[in-house]
This record gives structure tokens, sequence and C-alpha cells, in this order.
């Protein structure tokens, strides 16, 4: 996803034109990657470190923003939820990507690091695919109760009953369902997991580390390749390493009953009702798994910026006011997630300083 294809770099070069002055930026200063200065001297960077999930929309943002900011450079190393957290509290890194807010003794620990309080930012909705390789199965229907069975190790064949129920007329293969799970510290676990206990009686605690049976596979990556290469393999992954692969996905039943193609939009319409349980100037959003909205995919993750809200470099303010902006927010759908909802997104930039 480093290069964008010709259209989609159309399509964002029209939305950073029209957004511009949401970011602070000028006319002078909105260039083409052909009339940008080629030798320009890289005068200042940062790094961060952390979700995977968000992999996809940070590849764009950095490509885009040194495109703004030719002088400046912005490196990210998707090395999952835990990791970019304790980059971040040991001063490895100027932010984190996560996509679970830190527990209160890693939060304690980023305030020490930061001299001030550390500040999560939710800045992408990543919607949580059941991707799988069934090519008998064509269009999968999956219930909670039903992927609940699955992840934990009861329903093991891919003709079980209960796969059957939430699939009528389908044809189910006779074989054993090979199954797929994050091997490292991962916000996507966490929210899968949380997922699994609010809607499906998940006899375990939502946690980072995923507690039972199955393959452990480190990283997105790592998830998305092992599903395309084995048959009769399910796995759960952020919606834009199954899209990228041409995975197919399950439809979710959600709360209303619906059985519901995953989507930017289905996936948006599931943080309706969110609301903002942080505090001293912590964004840390708070939405139910068993919303009623019938056109509602259920399974997202929100994934946070994690920063100082003082004393932190610049530019990691800098980056992340033009992530905020219309035009960091406007093409994400094109890699597979979900803008903020606009009550959100005024929030963030509230918390940048930004006047909109």
């Amino acid at each position: 996803m480093e290069k964008l294809t010709g259209i989609i770099r159309a399509a964002v070069f029209v939305a950073l034109t029209l957004a511009a002055s949401a970011a602070g930026l000028t006319g002078t200063a909105l260039l083409t990657r052909d009339e940008a200065p080629p030798s320009l001297p890289i005068t200042a960077s940062i790094s961060g470190s952390g979700s995977s999930a968000q992999k996809g929309a940070m590849d764009a943002w950095r490509v885009d923003f040194q495109g703004l900011h030719p002088d400046l450079r912005v490196d990210y190393n998707a090395n999952g939820s835990g990791a970019g957290i304790r980059d971040f509290i040991t001063g490895v890194t100027a932010f984190a990507g996560s996509d679970v807010a830190m527990h209160p003794a890693e939060q304690q620990l980023a305030d020490r690091r930061c001299r001030s309080r550390a500040v999560h930012l939710p800045m992408v909705v990543g919607p949580i695919a059941l991707a799988y390789n069934l090519p008998s199965a064509p269009e999968l229907k999956l219930s909670p109760t039903t992927l609940t069975g699955i992840f934990s190790g009861r329903i093991t064949r891919w003709d079980a009953a209960q796969i059957a129920a939430d699939n009528r007329g389908a044809n189910l293969p006779r074989t054993g369902i090979r199954l797929f799970h994050r091997s490292d510290d991962s916000g996507t676990t966490y929210n899968f997991t949380a997922y699994l206990k609010e809607a499906g009686r998940w006899p375990y605690e939502p946690a980072r580390k995923f507690p039972v049976t199955g393959q452990g596979v480190t990283g997105s990556a790592g998830i998305t390749e092992a599903i395309r290469r084995t048959e009769g393999s399910i796995g759960y992954v952020e919606y834009a390493y199954a899209s990228d692969a041409a995975l197919p996905t399950a439809k979710i039943r959600n709360a209303a009953g619906q059985f519901v193609a995953l989507s930017p939009q289905s996936a948006t319409k599931a943080l309706e009702g969110a609301r903002i349980t942080g505090h001293n100037g912590d964004l840390i959003v708070k939405f139910g798994y068993l919303t009623k909205n019938k056109d509602a995919y259920p399974i997202i993750l929100v994934t946070y910026e994690i920063a100082c809200s003082q004393h932190s470099d610049p530019l990691v303010r800098t980056f992340l006011t033009y992530t905020a902006s219309d035009a960091g927010q406007s093409y994400l759908s094109l890699y597979g997630y979900a803008p903020l909802p606009h009550d959100l997104l005024a929030k963030v930039r509230a918390q940048l300083g930004v006047t909109t």
C-alpha cells in the first residue's frame, strides 16, 4: 500500500484540495508528487509503532503527509498494540498506535514518560473480518454463538449443526476447521474477544492474548497469509488485510437478527450511540456490540494514537492534525477502514487544538 494507484492518487488529491484548510495547509503547500522538490532534505522526523490494524491507513497517511511536507518524515512499525505501548512508554517512539486503551499500570508509566497526561486519540475505525478459505461455501453466515463455538474449540467441523443452522442450503464440507488466531499481544484479539464475550457467551475475559485453541500466527499479515494458503481455515483479521488479499469474509448476525456483510458503511453504523469515557483530555470510546441498528456490522475496533498531551515533539501534533483532517479521513474507505463519525472527529480536533 506504500504506493497509491493512479485512481486512488487522483481521489486523494481532490480530497486534499477540498480539505486543506482543515489541516491548516495553504494552497501553495499542496503539491502533487511530481511537483514536490525531489531532493529537498529531511529536516525532521518522528517514529511511531503499534497497531497492525491501522497499517494500511498509516502507510497512506505517511506518504501523503510527506507529499505535503517534503522536509518531514514519519516512520511507523506495525508491531502490534502491546509492543507499540511498550515502545512509547520506554521512549523508543514519539507516539503509539493501539486498538485498546492502556491498562492503568501502563497509563501511569506513560504519564511518567510524558511528564504530563498521555492521551488516547481515536483515529481509525477498523472492522474486524472473519476471513475464511472454503471454496464450496462462497457466502458464509455466522451467528455470535457459532463464532464462540468455533473459536473456543467446541465446533471443529464445517458441517457442524450450528454452522449448518446459520447456512441453510449451503454446501458445507465434512472436513475439520483449521483455526488461526494472533499469537502476539494484539488489540485486534482484545476487541474480537470483547465482542464474543458480550454477544456470544465467550467463557473467558477479553484479552490481548488469545486464550485457547487453534494455531497462533504473528501479526495481521501472518494471519492473512495463513488463511490464504490453507483450505478449510478461518481467522479474525482487519478488513483491510482481508480485502487486499481478496479473501471472502463471513456475514455476521447482529443484535437485530440480521446477517450483515462487512463494509466501511456498515461498520460506521456500529458506532452509533458511542460515548467518551476517558478523562483529563482522554478520548477513550465506549461502544456496545449489541446495537439494534439492522444495517450495522457489529465487530469493529477503534484504533487510538497515544501521545503526550504536553512536552511532545511538535511534529507529532502536526502529523496527527493531518490524520484527523478532512483530507486524512476522506479516503480511509479506499483502504478498508471506516472514517470517524463527525461528532467524535470534532472532539479529536479540539484536543489537538484545531478549530473548525
